[in-house]
């Protein structure tokens, strides 16, 4: 008999933390920083603040499913296996939306700041440089895009050390306004709190990322306690670094009278640092947006490679394992093709379809817990209530809110995707006669799989 193929079960807490920190990339403070400040009407930290609050109710939602469900499928898995599976099925094609453009949108940043440093090199070919990289990383095993990761990351938290030695210096020196210790960076009576409240919509979309640890699950040693770890060192070192980014951002330069918005942060890091560092600044950007497309790639092939293997994707192209590198190859390659579409899409334009697959996602990981936990499980101490019930509710509050400031092309391009899927649903089910089978779980998932059948009372084989 021959032995089954599956992800290799390595990954350690930090490694894990390493690489959820670098599909977040820490350096998108710097490329949101013009645009929030402006929004926020420079109470940039008391946004950055609100932010964290909203995502944060969300994170813990994700946190307990992956608890529940230790597999690689996010949103897609906690979804079919607390509500039904065609339900889930409509969740993954959702976020596979978000997942696709990703690593697309890290080349497409990185190659603007190459072709306006080297503009004798084509754009398309930087596109296509990078592509490569990424996949070639990605292709021969998650330790090695790990490793990668954990040197990326590091580079870009040193650099963020740096700017703020560079910052608190430049303020004890008289520069902005010359303390350390001020308020208005958090809050200003001139300022509305609907203001604020647009300022930290943006600002949300800065925190994206925790979820792409979740799909690590079956490549992770002892996931049900590793990830939710895992989450909460992300949630509490992306609060840290933004946080305290944006204060020392504001109480050097107090305001958002910029040159240009779209490159605040450059002026920025002159201000601060001078023309070395703001060199410094740009390699350290394309170094963050690499390690983010090797970890976007890492994280959307393992969610294709679930619903490859519970065939609601072609399975023998989807669900297939290198038997070598233990890693989905086939849709390594397949988001590397996807990715090539930005040599003809604009960044505006990709960025601008992202976030609806977030917000589906977001939403019904929060809905999720309720079902599993407070519906299914009868989880309903005071105690239970509030952990199972409110958090998530609260979760899936702000998230609503953020959808009122979603782009209308965000809403068409999202809703035309989902109609794609439910058609394609419609396919599979024959027209909805036939149930979609159940969750699969491979064999290196038997403890997991036993307790999941006593609890629903199917055969482990089924």
């Amino acid at each position: 008999m021959t032995e089954k193929i599956t992800l290799k079960r390595s990954l350690t807490l930090l490694q894990v933390v390493f690489l959820g920190l670098a599909w977040n990339n820490p350096m998108v403070f710097f490329n949101t920083y013009g645009i929030a400040a402006n929004s926020s009407k420079g109470v940039l930290a008391g946004a950055y603040v609100i932010a964290f609050m909203a995502i944060v109710f969300t994170a813990l939602s994700y946190g307990k499913m992956a608890k529940a469900h230790p597999v690689s499928g996010s949103a897609y898995t906690y979804t079919q296996r607390s509500m039904n599976s065609e339900t889930g099925f409509m969740i993954g094609w959702t976020i596979l939306l978000d997942y696709l453009l990703t690593p697309m949108i890290t080349c497409l940043m990185s190659a603007v700041f190459l072709t306006s440093q080297f503009p004798q090199v084509p754009f398309w070919l930087w596109i296509v440089i990078l592509n490569i990289g990424i996949t070639i990383i990605s292709y021969i095993g998650i330790s090695v895009s790990a490793n990668t990761s954990k040197i990326f990351v590091i580079a870009q938290i040193l650099f963020i050390i740096v700017f703020a030695f560079l910052t608190i210096k430049s303020v004890l020196n008289g520069m902005g306004t010359g303390t350390l210790l001020a308020v208005e960076p958090f809050f200003k009576s001139n300022v509305s709190t609907s203001v604020l409240l647009a300022g930290a919509s943006i600002l949300c979309f800065s925190f994206l990322g925790f979820d792409s640890v979740t799909t690590l699950s079956e490549e992770t040693i002892n996931p049900e306690k590793t990830i939710p770890k895992a989450i909460f060192v992300m949630m509490v070192i992306m609060g840290i670094i933004y946080i305290g980014s944006s204060y020392l951002a504001q109480v050097v330069f107090p305001g958002y009278a910029f040159k240009n918005t779209d490159s605040a942060a450059l002026e920025l890091i002159k201000m601060v640092g001078g023309n070395l560092f703001s060199s410094l600044f740009i390699t350290v950007m394309i170094i963050g947006n690499f390690t983010s497309g090797v970890s976007s790639v890492t994280s959307v092939s393992r969610v294709l490679y679930v619903m490859g293997r519970d065939s609601v994707l072609p399975k023998k192209i989807f669900g297939y394992i290198h038997p070598r590198f233990r890693t989905p190859t086939a849709n390594i390659l397949f988001v590397s093709l996807i990715t090539m579409l930005g040599i003809v899409l604009s960044l505006d334009t990709a960025i601008t379809f992202i976030n609806f697959g977030a917000l589906i996602a977001f939403t019904f990981v929060n809905l999720s817990v309720i079902a599993h936990y407070y519906i299914k499980n009868c989880k309903r101490s005071p105690r239970e209530t509030i952990q199972y019930l409110i958090f998530p509710l609260i979760g899936a509050g702000f998230i609503m809110w953020l959808w009122s400031y979603l782009n209308i092309n965000a809403l068409i391009l999202g809703i035309s995707w989902m109609a794609v899927g439910f058609v394609y649903l419609a396919f599979m089910t024959k027209f909805f006669r036939q149930r979609l089978r159940n969750l699969h779980f491979d064999d290196g998932n038997d403890e997991f799989m036993l307790r999941e059948s006593k609890e629903e009372n199917i055969p482990v084989n089924s």
